[in-house]
């Protein structure tokens, strides 16, 4: 544990920096089987794991698990180049410790994916990645599945299976004191169901016009937040405040 601290901790600026030539020589010599040459590459390299590993600060993840997972791309693309190619190493890395990282993140998801469906999921973002990188275009999903020789369904569905989960109560929008939930852009029709079970009729009564129009177009019309904002004329956010002020006021009625 103590080895790993200092390795996640290094100062950058110790770190040796080499010439493009040195590089490449280094990458030759450790390819056929030089350990100090490759020695030398990795420690040279491993500013570059560091700035990809702060990428991925926010996750929960230990940033010294993550920097190591990191180390593994960096190898893995240094076996792997090519001095042939007329490519700066960090160009062809980059991506190669990306993946390794978010290969790692995905297996200690709380969600379970088969060990297939990652596979494919991992395949399918390195396909991704050189038909974007030949092509200098965003890649399709039809590019991907004929690159893979899968159908298109299986890229999607290996893609959606390794996407993080999103709360209902992430934020996507902040306006002062309103903010408007993943779950306020959804149409209201479980909120429907919970509120059709109960008398709100007393309760609905005592609201002001507006807000009782409010959760007639989004419990019994179905409309969004956005939809509503449109009609009524009204930010999103207010129509997210009045319509959370309007239920708690039900409740409060019901529950006396």
């Amino acid at each position: 544990m103590k080895t790993r601290v200092e390795i996640c901790g290094l100062d950058t600026s110790t770190l040796p920096k080499l010439k493009h030539e040195e590089m490449m020589e280094l990458i030759v010599k450790a390819q056929n089987g030089d350990e100090a040459a490759r020695e030398k590459f990795i420690y040279a390299n491993l500013r570059l794991v560091l700035s990809v590993t702060q990428r991925f600060a926010a996750k929960k993840q230990s940033a010294d698990d993550i920097f190591q997972v990191g180390c593994i791309g960096l190898i893995k693309a240094m076996q792997n180049f090519n001095v042939a190619y007329n490519l700066r190493f960090s160009t062809y890395a980059v991506p190669m410790i990306i993946g390794e990282i978010r290969r790692f993140l995905r297996d200690c998801s709380p969600l379970r994916v088969s060990r297939s469906v990652r596979d494919t999921a991992y395949h399918a973002l390195q396909a991704r990645q050189k038909i974007e990188y030949e092509t200098g275009d965003a890649a399709s999903l039809e590019d991907i599945a004929a690159a893979l020789d899968i159908p298109v369904s299986d890229v999607v569905y290996a893609l959606d299976g390794i996407s993080d989960p999103v709360s209902l109560f992430d934020p996507v929008y902040h306006d002062g004191d309103d903010t408007v939930l993943v779950m306020d852009q959804i149409a209201g029709e479980t909120d429907e169901n919970r509120l059709s079970k109960i008398d709100v009729d007393d309760a609905v009564e005592k609201l002001g016009e507006r807000e009782r129009k409010i959760l007639m177009m989004r419990f019994y019309e179905g409309k969004t937040q956005m939809e509503v904002s449109k009609e009524i004329g009204i930010s999103q956010a207010q129509v997210s405040r009045l319509e959370k002020t309007a239920i708690a006021a039900i409740h409060s009625k019901v529950a006396e």
